[in-house]
């Protein structure tokens, strides 16, 4: 069975959406079979898979407002076994429309269950806020990847995320754990940097992954082609990265 993943931070610009990609993509090249939920209305994700998001019929909207079976949405991308259910700007007003819903915190696991025996890890992007949507996302998933980029205020905003995981699992999701808290944008000639990253280290110790993200222009140049860097530059330390990241998230479940 497939392991769900959420990837959240309510802060924007931690770069959760970039490792969303990239790992799912460095998933793929592991021959691993993976499924990325764009469940951010800005669609980041799905187009930066190479998706136009223009030009789709269905969206993660019309499975969670209009019933739509999920298996009828998935798109396929460039990378063999890494599939996208993609998101919509639609999607900005799903939460309003599933406020009248019954069990509405449940609607994404509902869509996610019958698709979890077929991939081997299912991730999640997240908005950066702690609606609705969001808390959808941690109720359908096993586990949550923290990103916290490497720059002042980056801890700001954690403990109300930490307090959001708490709740959910307390009332939500008993099974949801936190996977890791994953350093961002690390730049090791930069003091501040180096110490975020020993801070996060302090204070979450052994949750915190080994690989940090560093600080990559190929990673952004990748994006805005519609590409994982490891298509766009396979030699790049933002995709030596992300294989390292890939390798260490895979040696954790198995």
């Amino acid at each position: 069975m497939g392991k769900i993943i959420a990837l959240a931070n309510q802060k924007g610009g931690v770069g959760k959406t970039t490792t969303t990609i990239n790992l799912a993509a460095s998933l793929a090249a592991f021959e691993k079979k993976v499924l990325v939920v764009d469940a951010d209305p800005q669609a980041n994700a799905s187009s930066g898979l190479g998706i136009d998001i223009k030009s789709i019929d269905c969206s993660l909207y019309d499975c969670l407002i209009n019933g739509e079976e999920s298996r009828k949405v998935l798109v396929s991308t460039a990378l063999e076994g890494l599939e996208v259910l993609p998101s919509h700007i639609d999607l900005v007003g799903a939460e309003i429309e599933m406020l009248n819903m019954e069990d509405r915190e449940y609607t994404l696991k509902k869509i996610l269950l019958p698709l979890k025996n077929e991939y081997d890890f299912i991730l999640v992007d997240c908005s950066p806020s702690l609606g609705l949507i969001t808390v959808n996302a941690l109720t359908a998933s096993d586990s949550v990847i923290i990103p916290v980029q490497c720059e002042y205020f980056a801890l700001e905003g954690i403990s109300k995320l930490l307090n959001t995981i708490k709740l959910i699992k307390a009332k939500l999701n008993p099974e949801l754990e936190i996977e890791g808290f994953l350093v961002t944008m690390y730049d090791a000639r930069l003091r501040v940097a180096n110490e975020i990253y020993e801070e996060v280290r302090r204070l979450f110790q052994e949750l915190v992954f080994r690989t940090a993200i560093q600080r990559n222009v190929k990673l952004i140049e990748a994006s805005s082609f519609g590409q994982p860097v490891l298509l766009y530059d396979a030699e790049s330390k933002g995709s030596a990265n992300h294989m390292q990241l890939a390798q260490e998230l895979i040696e954790k479940n198995k």
